[in-house]
């Protein structure tokens, strides 16, 4: 979602992105949570000791009317799904021992938003995750009475299994500054745990940059924190400049970090930093930005917007499989993020010779998906 780094004062929020600073430069942080990890080996095939089953070819759009989707595979089997819904208004949580099986799975509200005060609105990208034995959601959400003032917000279940138990919310996740944020993913690293999200940096004239800090727990970060990335390319700086939704991906001795830029239209689409392994991730040399997005729509295939997606294995535990939302045309009357049909799409990721990703183009809907 391209979001807005200040409160506007009408109700224009287009005309109040486009006169808003964003996105911004920090120090240095420590610590990583939330990287995708490959999935528990697969049972084997009847009649085929030792070989992992096949996985079944993908149906999509997955879910429809959920963006910013995010699927975890933990380690009792079941994917896990959560996303955020077109009404801003709640947190949903699905579960299935396969990635299909997740279009039709129930669906559970397992939080709401509060009728006044925090956490009142803009209900935005949920994501959760497994750490120290509990389970946690990071989430955006704004007060009720001041729409607009988008930050970052954490629930904790202590019970094993997340559809059961009690969500603790506990709380904001402090920043540097007070200015709009959102799209936290945590993800661990040799030892350390780190959070990546999405702000705007005051004095700058853009909407949202990508930042990393360590955590001193999975709701408070410590040390310094340092801007990875801030909108540059003319592809990052369409209709709003944006670098949100990050996300990462551990490979070949490397780090992938995919974040998605400009407006939530059709010209929404995915950029990807890289840094070594062995590197200090929060030096912000060790990450390059690719110039070109590595994710963009197609007309071809009639995908139109692709983007805040995040990473899962397939059930034979090997196969990478990129997760992502967009929609199925190309011309949205009024402003994107009042349209509900960003539906959840899932694909195999491929991989080049030299080890770095190959997202290809968003593939065309299942012929078995129907409209």
């Amino acid at each position: 979602m391209s979001r807005d780094p200040v409160l506007p004062e009408s109700p224009s929020r287009r005309g109040l992105l486009k006169g808003a600073a964003a996105a911004g430069a920090l120090a240095a942080v420590p610590a990583l949570p939330g990287v995708a990890q490959a999935a528990p080996a697969a049972e084997t095939a009847a009649g085929t000791p030792g070989r992992r089953p096949k996985p079944a070819p993908f149906v999509n759009p997955l879910v429809r009317n959920r963006a910013d989707p995010h699927i975890d595979r933990h380690t009792d089997g079941f994917y896990y799904f959560t996303a955020t819904a077109p009404e801003y208004d709640r947190i949903i949580l699905r579960r299935s021992r396969t990635l299909n099986g997740l279009g039709t799975a129930d669906e559970s509200v397992i939080w709401r938003a509060h009728p006044t005060g925090p956490m009142g609105a803009h209900i935005w990208a949920p994501e959760l995750h497994r750490i120290g034995g509990k389970w946690y959601i990071y989430f955006a959400s704004a007060p009720a009475e001041d729409v607009w003032a988008i930050r970052i917000w954490v629930l904790e279940n202590a019970h094993p299994n997340p559809f059961q138990g009690s969500w603790v919310e506990r709380g904001q996740v402090k920043t540097a500054w007070e200015t709009f944020s959102l799209d936290a993913t945590p993800f661990s690293h040799r030892g350390k745990r780190y959070l990546a999200w999405a702000q705007h940096e005051p004095g700058l004239d853009n909407n949202t940059g990508i930042f990393l800090s360590e955590m001193a727990n999975p709701w408070t970060l410590k040390g310094p924190q340092v801007r990875l990335s801030t909108p540059e390319y003319d592809w990052e700086c369409i209709g709003f400049k944006v670098n949100e939704g990050p996300y990462v991906l551990k490979r070949n001795g490397r780090l992938f970090m995919t974040y998605s830029a400009s407006a939530t239209d059709f010209n929404y689409c995915m950029g990807l930093l890289t840094a070594d392994a062995d590197s200090h991730l929060l030096d912000p040399l060790s990450w390059s930005k690719s110039p070109t997005p590595v994710f963009t729509s197609n007309d071809t295939t009639k995908q139109y917007g692709p983007g805040h997606n995040c990473f899962t294995v397939a059930e034979d535990g090997r196969t990478d499989v990129l997760v992502y939302h967009a929609r199925q045309y190309k011309e949205i009357n009024g402003d994107p993020l009042n349209d509900p049909n960003r539906h959840t799409r899932i694909q195999k990721l491929g991989w080049k010779p030299d080890g770095t990703p190959d997202f290809g183009i968003p593939v065309a809907d299942s012929a078995t998906a129907g409209e």
